[in-house]
């Protein structure tokens, strides 16, 4: 099961149309281009899905479109997280796993838990829930971080069989990769720090710049999976620049307006997010021009 999650992960935007309905057809032609490229699996409802300003069902419809259009069958994460334990689990409760390969959970936000409340919330989670768990820290986002010590606590539930990390902190990254079983899958959960974080016992990312850039991170992924540091820095120099850009107004405001310069989906985002102002653009297209010569 955990060989399905080493490589590269695309956390997919969410296209829509002028009036801020899903588009499909633009959905479809990213599942295609990310697959072509090479990611190893597909990431759905995430941050980068605008997950908090879709409905459950847009949830349910876009989950049973992917399952349906999946041009080489990857193996599909399902987001399902939130800041309510009890909500959750009737989520869990609810759903049609059918064609869901593992659950990706956030750490619950704006409540910040102590490290006891994080540890019960994934506990009774990974109980209820039918298919395998992957935690998500994300402290800049949740306002609390997921220790190392609660994590490695958690890697022993029979469950719970990796954690995106995106708290930036290595040292933290460390911890975890010196300590955890041998099976428990360290993801990284920032782009640029992929690969420093294959150097220490990482198995790959979930990544927003594969929406756009799929070839070229999926070979950056391979090349240092197999400790070819040296040519992976090139992906890593690459692409440097323009994650900068992805972060500036919101994400996934960034990428889709890399996106739309890709003609693979509009630029639309929900509010409170909004396109990419005029500044944003001109940068991102500038270093597009770079990246893609």
């Amino acid at each position: 099961m955990t060989q399905k999650f080493i490589g590269t992960g695309v956390a997919l935007v969410t296209p829509f149309d002028k009036k801020l309905a899903i588009d499909f057809e633009g959905l479809q032609k990213l599942l295609n281009f990310t697959a072509k490229g090479g990611v190893n699996y597909f990431v759905v409802h995430g941050t980068t899905g605008e997950s908090a300003t879709t409905t459950q069902k847009e949830k349910e419809d876009m989950l049973a479109f992917i399952i349906a259009h999946n041009p080489k069958n990857l193996p599909i994460v399902y987001s399902l997280g939130g800041n309510s334990t009890s909500d959750i689990l009737k989520k869990i409760d609810g759903m049609d796993f059918r064609g869901v390969d593992a659950v990706l959970s956030v750490s619950p936000y704006y409540n910040k838990p102590s490290q006891e409340g994080i540890l019960y919330h994934y506990k009774v989670i990974a109980d209820a829930c039918p298919v395998p768990l992957l935690l998500y820290n994300v402290p800049s986002r949740t306002g609390s971080n997921i220790s190392a010590k609660t994590t490695l606590q958690l890697a022993e539930h029979p469950n719970i069989i990796g954690i995106k990390e995106a708290s930036g902190d290595l040292v933290q990254c460390i911890e975890i990769a010196k300590h955890k079983p041998q099976d428990f899958l360290l993801i990284s959960g920032n782009d640029v720090l992929t690969v420093p974080m294959i150097a220490i016992g990482g198995v790959g990312a979930i990544s927003v710049l594969a929406n756009g850039f799929p070839k070229e991170f999926q070979q950056m992924v391979r090349l240092a999976l197999v400790n070819s540091y040296t040519e992976a820095q090139h992906y890593v120099f690459q692409l440097l620049a323009l994650d900068s850009l992805m972060y500036k107004e919101g994400n996934p405001v960034g990428i889709k307006q890399v996106l739309a310069r890709l003609a693979l989906c509009k630029n639309y985002v929900r509010p409170p997010l909004v396109e990419a102002s005029t500044i944003l653009t001109k940068a991102i297209n500038t270093t597009l021009a770079s990246v893609l010569k």
